[in-house]
Parts: C-alpha cells; structure tokens; sequence
C-alpha cells in the first residue's frame, strides 16, 4: 500500500446545501462543508443532531432530497455507494464471522476484482499496517475487541479509498482501549495521508483525533473549527455547553473603556478586557466563557492586573487521579468549577476550604449572547 506525506489543499470531499427529510423533519437541514485532502474531520454533536445522516449521504447509503455530493470534485450524488471508492468502518464492525482475517479484509478487493496475488500482497502489506501480523488465518471470534477494530479498518483502507468513513467505530471498546485505538487510528491515518470523515457525539475523541470538527445541532452545522478555537472560542452557547465542562457567568456590561466592567446578575464585579464586548451593547445580557482549568485557587506566584479576583468556598472536590474537580461558591453567591492538576499526587483543597479565586483576563473565552 502507498504511504507518502499528508497533503491538505485541495478538497476532498464537499458537501453543497445538503437536505434531507424524514417526514416534516429535516435530519440533514442544508448542510455546506468542504474537507481537505488528507484532513482528518470530525462531525460532533448529541444523539439526533444529524451526523450519521450526513456521513450516510456522503457514502450514498440514503438519498439527498436537495444538494449535491462531491468527492475530489466530482458530483457522486447520483452515483451508487459501490463506485464512490471510498472506505467505510462502522461502529459494530460488520465483520463477516465464518470468515478468517485475510478473507474479510480481502472482501472488498474480490468485489473491486483485483487479482489473487495482488489481493494477498495487500492484505499481508495492511496487516502490518494495523500490527495484526500473523492472525489471518483466525476467525473475528478468536480476536480481542481492539483487534476486529483493527481488522474492519484494515478491510476499508485496502482498497485504497478516496475517503475513509468512520462511524463511532471506537464506541464498543472499554475506556483503556478506547483511548489506545484513538492514537493508533491517528498516527495511521498521518501515516497514509488518506482523508477521513469521523462520527462521533464523543468531545475528547474529537478534540484529539481531528484536523478540524463541525459542531452540528438540529441537522445544521453550528461551528465549524479546529479543536482549539472550538473549545477556547465557542460560537454560541450550545458549542460551549457541549464541548466539556464550562462556566457561563450571566450578567451585563456596565462600563465600556481600555478594561471593561462586567456586573453578573449576583453582583459580582469583574475587569475584562474591552475586546470581549466589541460587539455588545451596554445593557445586552451575557455571558462569559470561562473554562474550568482557567480558574485558580490560591494562585502563586505573580497575576496580571485587571483580573477577576474573589474569595470562595469549596462545596464539593471530586478526585479523578491527574485531576480534582472543585464547585466553589464566591462572594455574591455566584457557583463556579475549577479544575487543578494534581501535581503532588493528591488535591490541594477540601470541601468547606475557603480559597483566593483568580482568573486572568486572558483566559475568558467570550462573551455569548442570552
């Protein structure tokens, strides 16, 4: 199988006011995206937002009611799932179970016609790819979990697809495993430079393995980013809802100047900077974005001026290993979460601790609307 460097430039798959209904509802509510060539790109959102739906219209497997379909540039609306060449991995693996390890994977070459002797050179060659050297001759019940991921994988990058789709193919693995198949999918997916599309409702499988994800909410994309700015510069309220943990500090804008003042509806005064609010007007009702890891609990060392700077009462610390999770309550009644790396091996803070709470100016992500 071809190896080489990833390549991002030209597109890969674009999708053009893409619609389709179930009924009145549309699942799929004129969807416009367009992934690069050698992107890894992920559709995230809950249960019935629409990202199977689209990822099935990409393959051909359901049919658009409006849009259109593009893969390399050429309008596959039309053209039936088994001429797309693309390479598809589903969530229950869809292994065929009287069949061995090199007969699965060499299913799609035998329907592609490709010739005995190429067909077995490919497959040994993906075999290595996917560190499963050696277990053709087994049936998928003789495999471990992780390994008939590796092989449905294996099945759909051997026919060297144009795309590789991937629907939650890692929800059925434990924790542990799950995390292992994200860094090996990964790093195989740089390794071959091919572009995938991947369906997920999990946030930190999409923030670790993506290029770039498209937040979708009621069938329409609502953010479209790399990790970073999805997570520190959510579009909306949802996008900073959804994506992990998050403190949404409602209040209102009362002093405009090179540091604003910012009032929350608890009485709380904060210094913010005036660039959050560039947008506001002074009586609009907001909130700010501030993540949890963003909140210090009797910070050292020296702090910025014009920072938010309180005292606050532990209500609960919840220990997870690497990290404690605190919910504080400051002065005005105003609750906040904070989380803090457990440098020392255990949490700093009790419940019942009073704290110094500070906040760098720096580390708000926003400002939403109501």
């Amino acid at each position: 199988m071809e190896t080489g460097v990833r390549i991002v430039g030209n597109l890969a798959v674009q999708l053009v006011n893409l619609t389709k209904r179930y009924g009145r509802a549309a699942a799929v509510d004129a969807v416009s995206l367009e992934v690069l060539r050698g992107e890894f790109f992920s559709l995230l959102g809950p249960s019935g937002c629409g990202k199977t739906t689209t990822l099935r219209l990409i393959a051909g497997l359901a049919e658009p009611d409006a849009g259109a379909v593009k893969i390399l540039g050429d309008d596959v609306t039309d053209v039936p799932t088994n001429r797309r060449n693309i390479g598809m991995v589903f969530q229950n693996y869809a292994l065929f179970p009287h069949m061995t390890v090199s007969e699965n994977i060499s299913f799609g070459l035998r329907m592609h016609k490709v010739g005995r002797s190429e067909a077995a050179d490919r497959v040994a060659n993906v075999l290595d790819l996917v560190r499963l050297r050696g277990t053709g001759d087994r049936l998928p019940r003789q495999l471990s979990g992780g390994q008939q991921q590796r092989v449905a994988l294996a099945r759909a990058i051997v026919i060297e697809p144009k795309v590789l789709l991937l629907d939650e193919p890692l929800s059925n693995l434990d924790a542990k495993l799950r995390k292992e198949m994200q860094l090996e999918l990964r790093a195989l997916q740089r390794r071959l430079g091919i572009t995938a599309v991947y369906v997920t409702h999990d946030q930190e499988e999409a923030l670790t393995l993506s290029d770039r994800i498209a937040i979708m909410e009621n069938g329409r994309i609502t953010q479209c980013a790399d990790p970073n700015d999805i997570y520190r510069r959510p579009a909306n309220r949802f996008v900073a809802e959804f994506i992990g943990r998050v403190n949404l500090i409602r209040g209102s804008l009362e002093q405009r100047g090179a540091t604003s003042v910012y009032r929350t509806e608890h009485g709380a005064v904060f210094a913010v900077p005036r660039s959050l609010f560039q947008l506001a007007d002074s009586q609009e009702t907001l909130h700010l974005v501030l993540r949890p890891e963003s909140v210090q609990l009797d910070p050292r060392g020296s702090l910025r001026e014009g920072g938010i700077r309180t005292r606050g009462r532990i209500l609960q610390a919840i220990y997870s290993g690497s990290v404690t999770s605190y919910e504080l309550e400051v002065d005005g009644g105003l609750r906040l979460r904070a989380e803090e790396q457990n440098t020392l091996g255990t949490s700093r803070h009790r419940e019942g601790d009073e704290v110094e709470v500070y906040v760098d100016p720096a580390a708000i992500s926003g400002a939403l609307g109501d």
